[in-house]
């Protein structure tokens, strides 16, 4: 509890300095408990022996003999097997909630601001996005939403894949079709098949290959008509892109493209660049850098970092170098954000090496790649439709809704249609959104349809009834939940000291989601607070409370659940419906 901490930080440094000890060495021993219920905050003092000269107990022990009376109106001070425990008082308690639900931020302070790119979703033009989409999509744009929420300026880039030799296929094939039937063929559910059959000419026709081949170098060289029909590409991909965001309900936006094309200009000075720094070598006729980290191949040789192949042709490493320069040049970037698959752990570290030997890059720059695991099937493996195809998205989220529309339909038959429908694809994006957020994003996870849908557990339909049910406990009652907000909070049983506990707690979750970009960290806090919640509610009357006051105080305490509940969704892109 970062926010006690704080408030206590004062009578420790007052005792410490009595007793000679620097405040660099103690000052990280002050922190949350890691068992919850023994306390908020604990200092273990066993590494202050060899300093003290005395047993851990003797140093517990005179540290509380030292300790400001005054402390007692903040927290109970105890001591136990050399560790020192500081408990929170309910008094301290209800006056921070009182202060948290009196502020429209509920207690989460504004960061100094950084400005910080996050590089996430990166669909390939004329292709459907997958479920393998979903991972970048949803956890960079809960980054994003975090970020912005504490006061940084954020670029959001979506460095879709819109340039390169396909496209000289693509192109020939919508000629071949005509601009009119290819603009019908590239609609949602569409880009697929129109890949597919491009792929499928360019192999079994020379002649297509080599107009192709031909187009790549119009495309490179700047022709007017081939750009035009590389626009026609881009445009009605971003059109079928844009409706999945809209499904999911994520932040991206057209301004926000940058794709590999965005680049093109800049990749002669990535070579010239490179060339200063003279770490640019030829190998096998390749044009290449040798990163500082040896990377070895499987012949056992130390592996380069290709820029510039044989045929002249930009490898994608000179793509996010130039995208580098840019970045750092151009929008002043402070930190940069990539979020991509562990599979591309290497190539970051490759890319980010290289981009500090040749200057790109100072001491005031972050460079993170914030990797993800994959989304598996029942089977462990990649997961793919029956036929055993990749599944699309966009058909995997309305089969969510769909799904979530029934088991609405079956808990609440008197909800009406159109109210039903709404809340439905709040409940199955959601779902969806929140499986993949509350896995740590590292690890692989397997999709499960009755897991993420399920109202039990660490599910988002769990959070949003929460969020519903305490909608409607102000529903029933003739209280305003604004009116409640200037009420004292009166903590009396353990329920109430467990959820007031956590309520109080949301910055400091926030902010150790944010330190590792790990969403399901927020997630897991969430959690945590609706099922001390739903212990409250059970064992602590509200509506029927004999005593006004304690009623008025609990009301406080299911708005402020509610308005976390709802905060800490919004977060993460996910609505909460307040009937559900």
């Amino acid at each position: 509890m970062q926010i006690l901490i704080k408030e206590i930080y004062p009578f420790f440094d007052e005792v410490f300095s009595k007793l000679g000890v620097e405040e660099d060495i103690w000052a990280n021993l002050l922190a949350p408990a890691t068992k919850e219920g023994h306390a908020d905050v604990a200092l273990p003092c066993h590494s202050l022996s060899k300093i003290l000269k005395k047993s851990p107990l003797q140093i517990s022990s005179d540290i509380i003999d030292l300790l400001s009376k005054d402390l007692s109106e903040i927290a109970i001070i105890s001591c136990m097997n050399g560790f020192i425990n500081v408990q929170a008082t309910n008094d301290w308690m209800g006056s921070k909630l009182y202060e948290i639900s009196s502020d429209s931020r509920l207690g989460i302070p504004e960061e100094d601001n950084r400005k910080i790119a996050v590089d996430y979703s990166a669909p390939n033009v004329a292709k459907e996005m997958h479920v393998g989409h979903l991972r970048s999509t949803v956890i960079g744009d809960s980054i994003v939403r975090i970020l912005l929420f504490k006061g940084h300026t954020v670029i959001r880039e979506n460095h879709i894949g819109d340039w390169g030799t396909p496209f000289g296929m693509l192109i020939e094939h919508l000629l071949d079709m005509g601009e009119g039937e290819a603009a019908n063929e590239l609609n949602v559910g569409d880009l697929d098949g129109f890949y597919k059959q491009a792929r499928s000419k360019f192999n079994s026709s020379n002649d297509f290959a080599q107009r192709s081949r031909n187009r790549v170098v119009l495309l490179q060289s700047g022709d007017s008509g081939t750009l035009r029909l590389w626009k026609i590409l881009v445009s009605e991909s971003m059109r079928y892109f844009n409706e999945v965001y809209s499904m999911l309900n994520v932040l991206l936006v057209d301004e926000d493209i940058k794709g590999e094309s965005s680049y093109h200009d800049l990749l002669p000075v990535v070579i010239e660049r490179l060339k200063d720094a003279n770490i640019l070598v030829e190998s096998d006729g390749a044009e290449v850098v040798f990163p500082r980290k040896k990377w070895i191949n499987r012949e056992g040789k130390e592996m380069p970092m290709i820029i510039r192949k044989g045929d002249g042709g930009y490898n994608y490493s000179a793509t996010d170098l130039a995208c580098i320069i840019d970045r750092a040049e151009n929008l002043r970037i402070n930190d940069f954000l990539y979020v991509v698959g562990t599979p591309q752990k290497q190539h970051f570290e490759m890319v980010f090496d290289i981009a500090e030997m040749a200057g790109l890059i100072n001491e005031n720059h972050n460079l993170v790649h914030v990797n993800f695991g994959s989304v598996l099937g029942p089977d462990g493996k990649i997961f793919k439709s029956r036929e055993g195809n990749t599944i699309k998205l966009v058909d995997l989220l309305l089969e969510s809704i769909s799904r979530a529309e029934a088991t609405i339909k079956d808990k609440n038959p008197s909800l009406k249609s159109n109210e039903r429908n709404k809340v439905a694809k709040m409940i199955g994006i959601g779902a969806v959104k929140y499986a993949d957020l509350s896995t740590e994003r590292s690890k692989d996870y397997i999709f499960n349809w009755d897991k993420m849908l399920s109202f039990e557990g660490n599910t988002s339909p769990y959070l949003q009834y929460a969020h519903a049910r305490i909608c409607s406990i102000f529903s029933k009652s003739n209280i305003s939940r604004n009116v409640s907000r200037n009420s004292k909070f009166n903590i009396l049983e353990k329920e109430e000291e467990l959820l007031s506990r956590r309520l109080i707690a949301f910055s400091s979750h926030l902010e150790e989601t944010m330190a590792n970009y790990s969403p399901h960290k927020l997630c897991n806090y969430l959690y945590s607070l609706a099922s001390s919640f739903a212990s409250f509610y059970e064992n602590c009357q509200v509506l029927k409370s004999e005593n006004i006051e304690i009623m008025h105080s609990r009301l406080a305490l299911c708005d402020l659940t509610a308005r976390t509940l709802n905060l800490g969704m919004e977060l993460l892109g996910i609505e909460c419906p307040e009937e559900m």
